[in-house]
């Protein structure tokens, strides 16, 4: 399976949550909601997941190896970096006054 696109549809500098990713497969299965959030050692990619019972959350879907979840991490950092060094360079268009 081919990661064939990378959204970052959100991010803010506020709070531990830095963004939300979507990423397509083989431009045929599209998974939303991955969340990339700053941790004590680094950023790190947390998958989609509900609250369960007493306020455990459980993976809705995630990979299956350690070598498929690094594809999918690479991925998506390279593009928030991207989304990010965009941000920076474009001009701010905010009126003067």
């Amino acid at each position: 399976m081919n990661i064939t696109d990378v959204r970052v549809r959100k991010v803010t500098s506020e709070g531990k949550m830095k963004a939300i990713v979507s990423v397509t497969f083989d431009d045929e299965f599209v998974v939303h909601d991955i969340k990339i959030i700053e941790g004590q050692s680094g950023p790190f990619i947390a998958m989609p997941s509900r609250k369960m019972g007493e306020g455990d959350f459980r993976d809705i879907a995630h990979p299956l190896t350690s070598e498929t979840r690094n594809r999918i991490k690479e991925a998506i950092f390279a593009e928030y970096e991207r989304v990010l060094e965009e941000q920076e360079i474009e001009p701010d268009t905010t009126p003067l006054g």
